[in-house]
């Protein structure tokens, strides 16, 4: 019967004898690999996986204290049990062992019951300690994924009470990541910003029906109302320290401020305005004038694309409006993978 092992330990001494007494005392129960030297070791542990080590601490050239201390300065090695086994017996060499990161400190000679012993104790700590960190991993990406469907989910429910489509907010969605990379931004907040989108306009949940279904012209006290879903939105939100529902938050608040400072609700100019707020800006509204709405037919690209022009410098980002052109072909694409469709239940 082919024997199964607990793991693979890396024994590192620059005495060969020393290496294969402990070799005799684990192989029973562990793969056993070495290194003579600290740069041999450190080279081992960053091409092979190794459950624990026992690293000696007089050696030449790099010891074994500064070994332990590149291992616990790399994050891929930092969480690798660490065991001194040296013949110094000072309590300051233990105390400067443990204090660079080793879980635990053996004396030369090393008896075979006690070597056993403290490996199989560490390993199983460490296996404990990687499997609870696997847990908090999954349920932190639970918890991120239920975040992420409730944002979506009340965007869609902003969409119920303003149009007919359920698909105007996967595009402007998805547009908004693109720019967002175009930018220059790194993937994981492009995927905010993703995420963050469909929120843009949840505070139209607080708008009366008369106002928002209203199929004409607004008057100055309707739009006074309408105008007031940016800052609702915010308000629905709220301050969170998630960074997704802060960006959120930021994007409801100011995807309508415009970059002359003519926008709502705060007049912000510029730069002033979240970078957020000024991708889904012109996402939202290149996705509205090119989609048929119960008050307007679609706009061509070409008329959609004519108008944003004239609009660079005052409503939008001119940078932003530029790698926006840019990324119309990839833009159509969304928009042809993503038809409008009527709304369904959610």
């Amino acid at each position: 019967m082919e024997q199964t092992l607990r793991g693979t330990i890396l024994v590192v001494d620059d005495l060969p004898e020393n290496i294969t007494a402990l070799a005799g005392m684990l192989r029973a129960d562990y793969r056993v690999i070495f290194a003579t030297r600290g740069e041999e070791a450190l080279d081992i542990v960053r091409q092979q996986s190794v459950d624990l080590i026992l690293l000696d601490i007089m050696m030449p050239g790099m010891d074994g204290y500064e070994v332990c201390r590149r291992l616990k300065a790399d994050l891929a090695t930092r969480e690798i049990p660490v065991i001194f086994v040296t013949a110094l017996t000072e309590v300051t060499d233990e105390t400067r062992g443990l204090s660079l990161g080793a879980v635990d400190y053996l004396r030369k000679p090393c008896h075979a019951a006690l070597v056993n012993l403290r490996v199989q104790l560490h390993i199983e700590k460490h296996n404990q300690a990687l499997a609870l960190e696997r847990k908090v991993r999954e349920r932190t990406r639970e918890l991120e994924d239920t975040r992420i469907q409730i944002v979506r989910r009340l965007g869609r429910a902003a969409e119920y009470r303003d149009n007919e489509t359920g698909t105007h907010v996967i595009r402007m969605s998805e547009v908004s990541r693109l720019l967002a990379l175009a930018a220059g931004l790194p993937d994981h907040q492009a995927e905010l910003v993703l995420n963050a989108a469909p929120m843009h306009d949840i505070g139209k949940i607080g708008i009366p029906d008369t106002v928002l279904l209203k199929p004409g012209k607004l008057n100055p006290q309707e739009w006074d109302v309408m105008k007031s879903h940016a800052a609702m939105g915010a308000e629905i939100i709220g301050d969170h320290d998630s960074e997704l529902l802060r960006m959120a938050h930021a994007v409801a608040l100011t995807h309508h401020e415009k970059w002359d400072g003519s926008g709502y609700p705060n007049g912000l100019a510029g730069e002033q305005i979240p970078l957020e707020g000024r991708i889904v800006a012109l996402a939202d509204v290149f996705d509205a004038l090119t989609s048929q709405r119960p008050y307007k037919q679609a706009w061509s690209t070409t008329d959609a694309i004519t108008y944003m022009r004239a609009e660079s410098g005052t409503s939008f980002d001119p940078r932003l409006l530029r790698l926006f052109l840019e990324l119309v072909p990839k833009i159509e694409e969304i928009r042809q993978q993503h038809t409008d469709t009527p709304m369904q239940p959610i």
